[in-house]
């Protein structure tokens, strides 16, 4: 398949988007500045609705997404994926949702996989304290996305 990319603008810094074809499959931060290859219906609709998401005017993507990992860590995106939007589930809970209630660090990980940020929200998963956890985009950005979720958890990082 024919790869694109498409570097946008958003409130905290620019997003890298790839696609293939016209399936999405790469959406993250990036400190690239300029997009190289031709932009594609799918990564034009992309920045559309992302835009929406960040205006606070869309709470579901709806997105074609071509993922690739291991078998668990698909369970584990497509078990993120169904977090409601303004919701916040832990790491404990993300586990016992996939079946293996024992392995919070095992989704975790997974859940650091992600190549698709925001549209599988892995920002929704949080420390069982209720602190942020982590995040490969910095505690300050998985803050902003669970405001405009109108969430408001304080950052805390936990031992």
């Amino acid at each position: 398949m024919v790869e694109s990319k498409s570097i946008i603008k958003s409130p905290f810094g620019n997003i890298e988007l790839i696609a293939e074809g016209d399936f999405l499959t790469f959406c993250r931060q990036t400190n690239k500045r300029v997009t190289t290859g031709k932009v594609t219906p799918v990564l034009k609709e992309t920045a559309t609705q992302l835009d929406a998401y960040f205006k606070g005017k869309l709470t579901e993507f709806d997105i074609p997404l071509l993922e690739r990992g291991t078998p668990f860590q698909m369970k584990v995106w497509e078990t993120i994926a169904t977090i409601p939007y303004g919701s916040t589930w832990s790491y404990k809970q993300l586990a016992k949702a996939v079946g293996n209630p024992n392995a919070s660090r095992a989704v975790g990980t997974a859940n650091g996989c992600n190549q698709i940020w925001i549209i599988v929200p892995c920002h929704r998963v949080i420390a069982s304290g209720g602190g942020l956890g982590g995040y490969g985009g910095g505690l300050d950005v998985k803050q902003k996305l669970l405001d405009i979720e109108k969430r408001d958890i304080p950052i805390s990082i936990l031992p």
